[in-house]
């Protein structure tokens, strides 16, 4: 069985992510790996953060990108569910402009490239193996998984952070910044605030071994 290499929220830091990858000695063959959203949003270039991506994709064999909540929140802004303020107010501006458009034309995704839509549309709410949870923001304690309400998987951070429940696997998620990773009985949190000036962090599990940049 090969490794997994799980990546945190890269927040539109290409630089970041490009130079992730060059540290990484990923088997495209024989190896997993896992984004767990938030690809977008806040950075410089989130277009170019789903282009690499979708190139990964076309050398790995197993890529699993999970859905962050700054995703769902650039679905629902487009199929008008949500006000467009709240979007833009949670870094949504930078990712429009990374795209050629302004955030005044609700609905119009005519810069936006067929293949990054379906990127978004595909992305998963979990992945799940035999010994770990992989998810956005966290789970709920005392819930099965897949009863778990989707605001939770995106949303969710102290009661599940601060929690002891055991969910039969080790949870690796994103979401919640810390200054270095979370390395717990339970969790690993691998959000490490690369677009606040923090580090962009990979855990190689099972060995648990951290990779930054």
């Amino acid at each position: 069985m090969g490794k997994i290499f799980a990546v945190g929220d890269i927040h539109s830091c290409l630089f970041k992510l490009k130079e992730m990858m060059t540290l990484l000695k990923i088997d495209p063959v024989a190896d997993t790996l896992v984004f767990v959203g938030d690809y977008i949003d806040r950075g410089p270039d989130a277009c170019g953060v789903v282009d690499l991506i979708l190139r990964i994709k076309r050398t790995v064999n197993k890529v699993i990108c999970l859905l962050g909540n700054h995703e769902q929140l650039f679905l629902d802004y487009y199929l008008e569910k949500i006000n467009r303020k709240i979007f833009l107010s949670n870094g949504g501006m930078s990712t429009l402009l990374s795209y050629g458009l302004n955030g005044t034309c609700d609905g119009n995704t005519t810069n936006i490239p067929e293949s990054h839509l379906q990127f978004f549309n595909s992305l998963y709410p979990y992945y799940e193996t035999d010994d770990y949870i992989f998810v956005h923001a966290g789970l709920k304690p005392g819930i099965p998984l897949e009863q778990q309400d989707r605001d939770d998987i995106l949303w969710i951070r102290n009661e599940f952070i601060a929690s002891a429940y055991d969910f039969g696997k080790i949870v690796v998620f994103g979401h919640t910044p810390f200054s270095v990773p979370l390395v717990g009985v339970n969790k690993i949190g691998i959000d490490t605030g690369a677009v606040y000036g923090g580090k962009l962090t990979c855990v190689e599990l099972p060995e648990i071994k951290i990779h930054q940049v």
